[in-house]
């Protein structure tokens, strides 16, 4: 992964650790026999975090590049979250 800021690695390590929690509390509901349609809810939730924790470090990634390109004046930089909505809109 390319040099993040503290604050880029600790949203992506936060969403990382969301998916983490979650994906905990599947495997206990699957263990205690829960219903399958909660244990499906709560398996998209890990799923949809895992998406934007890999998002996020995409995002970064086209960041670093477009920064490192120098061709690109500070003013229209975009920001993490901007690349991120533009990625999620392909999706």
């Amino acid at each position: 992964m390319p040099e993040t800021s503290p604050q880029d690695s600790k949203a992506i390590l936060n969403r990382l650790r969301r998916a983490q929690g979650q994906l905990g509390a599947v495997i206990s509901m699957v263990e205690q026999g829960k219903d399958c349609r909660s244990v499906v809810t709560q398996l998209s939730a890990v799923s949809s975090a895992l998406d934007k924790a890999g998002f996020s470090i995409i995002a970064t990634a086209m960041k670093e590049c477009v920064s490192e390109d120098g061709s690109r004046s500070s003013e229209d930089d975009l920001t993490v979250e901007d690349l991120e909505k533009l990625f999620l809109s392909l999706s």
